[in-house]
């Protein structure tokens, strides 16, 4: 007797290969992004794929919170959770929210945010806006075994007012780990809107002048995100007496926040 198993695939703010391969499902973009102030909406296009040549898709469209935790990882809640949730904000018409998708058809979705009066004095807003699929299709996993398969796609949605925004990334520490395998560094998005960026890091053994630089590291925060962020040390690293430069990119030059940290290789 066969066993069937249901596995729900999330896939959120990116797409997920697997799961288009065994689903046939593609939701884009991954990110949305909309300007408007109290009382004045702003559309954008969702688009819901079923790339699948055989299996018809049943779709629901809802929606949540989400928020980064201190490594930037993505932690999600119910609609109206947190305090810059905009969900409340979002509207989707009737005969978006339940929908069959054919083999190979595809559907846009009208998103439309319309901020309130409020009182929060916030800037930045954001939710999440989920497309699951509700009848699981038939699969067969990695092992033989028989599963049943569903995703469900998270579309970020950011909200800002026309006031002028004021990017602010600060560093508070730059350390070598206790692992001393890595550097720790933190910081903190100051400002009042999200703010992503790279973090650049080059090592100067101070004893021969030999330079190392390391593979930059992208990063997304939002208004008052503290971040902890480690820096791998390079394994071919020789020992020594080093000099490392750590440098944030969130935009131009005048975007630029830097810090330096003497430290000895053993």
């Amino acid at each position: 007797m066969n066993r069937f198993y249901i596995i729900t695939l999330l896939s959120l703010f990116f797409w997920c290969s697997e799961a288009k391969a065994q689903t046939g499902v593609s939701v884009s973009p991954p990110r949305l992004y909309f300007e408007s102030d109290a009382g004045k909406s702003s559309t954008q296009k969702v688009t819901v794929t079923n790339v699948s040549a055989k299996n018809s898709l049943d779709m629901a469209v809802s929606l949540g919170d989400w928020e980064y935790n201190e490594t930037g990882e993505n932690k999600m809640f119910p609609a109206n959770t947190l305090p810059a949730s905009c969900a409340s904000w979002v509207s989707i018409k009737n005969e978006d929210t339940y929908f069959t998708l054919g083999p190979g058809e595809r559907k846009d979705i009208d998103v439309t945010i319309t901020p309130p009066t409020i009182s929060d004095q916030m800037l930045a807003h954001t939710a999440v806006l989920y497309v699951s699929q509700m009848n699981p299709v038939n699969d067969v996993d990695n092992k033989g075994a028989n599963i049943k398969v569903s995703i469900r796609s998270g579309i970020k949605l950011f909200h800002k007012f026309t006031a002028k925004a004021d990017k602010k990334i600060e560093i508070h520490n730059l350390t070598l780990a206790k692992s001393k395998k890595d550097l720790s560094l933190l910081f903190e998005n100051q400002g009042n809107i999200w703010t992503d960026g790279k973090i650049q890091t080059e090592l100067v053994n101070t004893e021969n002048g030999n330079k190392v630089s390391l593979d930059q590291i992208i990063f997304y925060t939002m208004p008052g995100n503290k971040r902890e962020v480690n820096i791998p040390l390079p394994a071919s690293l020789l020992k020594g007496k080093y000099t490392a430069s750590v440098m944030i990119d969130y935009g131009d030059n005048n975007n630029l926040e830097l810090a330096e940290l003497n430290f000895t290789y053993e």
